[in-house]
């Protein structure tokens, strides 16, 4: 293939442009651009033909046709090897593009803010950057076509390596880019106008009738939940990437629970203001506690059941200090998952040749967020539960009302609860959990479960459930262990009889009307 000697450059993302312009212009090639883009090179005080004096015909309807002539998509889409197209070229005057940098509207961007209009939504369909992108890379095995500014640099790379020429595998893999981003593209513009059409269906917004997911592997565990399995992680293309961008700083490969674990872990510990610690194993809690300081934080979390805390993940809503490094020194750690790790803890780590340390932002809700979880032959979708956790609205349904202290100890075990197995059943006071009863297959055997795992007098901890209790009989296994106090969704309709034990018991119970089932 001949060296690149022309090149088309129209895009809407700028980042990069300029230099990549000006790359192009020192290795010899022509450059033609239009509208924005041709601004943005002449002012950089760069030579750029405007596509408008190549194909002799204006930009017209408002920069809606500019590019869609003969002239350019001829150059683009000639099939070099074919003396026919090249007899075709001569006969009509068409110069070939060798080079085509393309990005597209920000349509998803345009959509997402609140308050767009659907005629500001429509401005942002492209016409003209799908149908260049597509010619490009339909034409891979003499036009090169990029259409991600992170790409520029490998772009310049290859030519300054190759006399102005991008190797065919280059080409190659840029093509296939390519296509993905116009499929990409189409797909959200299909989403959003099937959101407008399906009427008053509930849940139509956020779930159209079809819905594209673009995913891009990220990640190959050794395999899956069990060495017989393989397995992958995947990520959203285009987005933050898993937890929101995360950075390995230490420690042998990821595995596939590992990765699980932490998620759990990092959502729960995110509920937390005071410095905190979740120890997270096969799912649920097996610990969490808070402090002024997350070795306080750790020490209150362990407390509640060292043994499952062996070959845990923990996740921590600070960054990891030296003092919580110390205090980690003699437990078996699988993965610690903070916001950032101090250099002294660093250090403490770094004989720890197994231990992986995951550095990434703390867990928030995004914005029309989703999740699917697969079925044989489908997919379950549903929003996350972000559910803002209001114990003002909580109802007091006992005769006796919650002290200030159990109201806070309630709100803890509360929120330890939402991320626990149902059915689940949390056991704490103010600042740590004391017991907790996961996934099992009835509330009083959770009840029970928590109860057991204690490793200290329950005399005046508080409980919550996730769910009501659909007979008195867990509330009595909690009341006899010396619970004072519970906090639950009501709606059974056995209510009566639960808070007719509750004030036998002398126990104060509150309702949220939330239930937070996790399966």
């Amino acid at each position: 293939m001949p060296p690149i000697r022309r090149a088309l450059l129209s895009v809407s993302d700028k980042t990069g442009l300029v230099e990549l312009a000006r790359a192009l212009t020192e290795l010899g090639v022509e450059l033609i651009s239009s509208g924005g883009t041709h601004r943005a090179l002449e002012d950089a005080g760069l030579t750029v033909e405007p596509v408008s004096k190549r194909t002799g015909f204006p930009e017209i309807l408002g920069g809606r046709v500019k590019t869609l002539h003969p002239r350019i998509h001829g150059g683009i889409l000639a099939d070099r090897s074919q003396e026919s197209h090249r007899q075709a070229l001569a006969e009509h005057g068409i110069e070939p593009i060798d080079l085509v940098v393309v990005n597209l509207y920000p349509f998803r961007e345009t959509v997402a803010r609140p308050g767009t209009s659907e005629a500001e939504a429509v401005e942002m369909i492209d016409i003209g950057g799908p149908a260049m992108i597509r010619a490009a890379a339909k034409n891979f095995h003499h036009v090169t076509v990029v259409v991600d500014p992170a790409d520029y640099p490998r772009l310049l790379e290859a030519l300054a390596s190759h006399g102005c020429e991008a190797p065919l595998e280059l080409r190659r893999e840029f093509a296939a880019r390519a296509f993905r981003h116009t499929h990409r593209y189409d797909g959200a513009i299909a989403s959003w106008l099937e959101s407008r059409v399906e009427g008053p269906e509930p849940g139509a917004e956020l779930f159209p009738r079809h819905f594209e997911l673009e995913l891009e592997r990220v990640l190959l565990p050794r395999y899956g939940e069990n060495p017989h399995q393989l397995a992958a992680v995947y990520a959203r293309a285009g987005g933050e990437g898993v937890f929101g961008g995360f950075r390995q700083l230490h420690g042998k490969e990821l595995s596939y629970n590992n990765l699980l674990d932490a998620d759990a872990a990092r959502k729960l510990v995110a509920l937390f203001e005071k410095p905190a610690v979740a120890i997270v194993k096969h799912g649920n809690p097996c610990g969490v506690g808070q402090g002024e300081s997350l070795s306080e934080a750790h020490q209150r979390a362990l407390a509640c059941d060292p043994t499952s805390a062996f070959g845990s993940v923990i996740a921590l809503n600070r960054p990891a200090d030296e003092a919580l490094a110390a205090a980690l020194a003699d437990l078996f750690v699988e993965v610690v998952i903070a916001p950032g790790f101090a250099p002294p803890a660093l250090e403490r780590f770094a004989g720890r040749a197994a231990l992986r340390l995951l550095e990434c932002q703390g867990y928030r809700l995004k914005e029309r967020e989703i999740e699917l979880r697969g079925l044989d032959g489908g997919f379950l979708a549903q929003e996350p539960d972000g559910l803002e956790v209001d114990p003002a609205s909580w109802q007091c349904a006992s005769r006796r009302e919650p002290t200030p202290a159990e109201r806070e100890a309630l709100l803890f075990a509360w929120k330890v609860a939402r991320y626990t197995k149902s059915n689940a059943i949390v056991v704490a006071d103010r600042e740590g959990t004391l017991g907790i009863g996961a996934g099992q297959m009835s509330r009083v055997d959770s009840c029970r479960l928590a109860v057991e795992k204690a490793q200290r007098s329950l005399a005046g901890a508080v409980a919550a459930s996730d769910a009501f209790f659909p007979f008195r009989d867990g509330l009595d296994v909690l009341a006899e262990a010396g619970i004072t106090a519970v906090v639950q969704p009501g709606g059974s309709k056995r209510d009566a009889e639960v808070i007719a034990a509750a004030d036998e018991r002398g126990l104060a119970l509150l309702l949220t009307g939330r239930r937070h089932f996790r399966h």
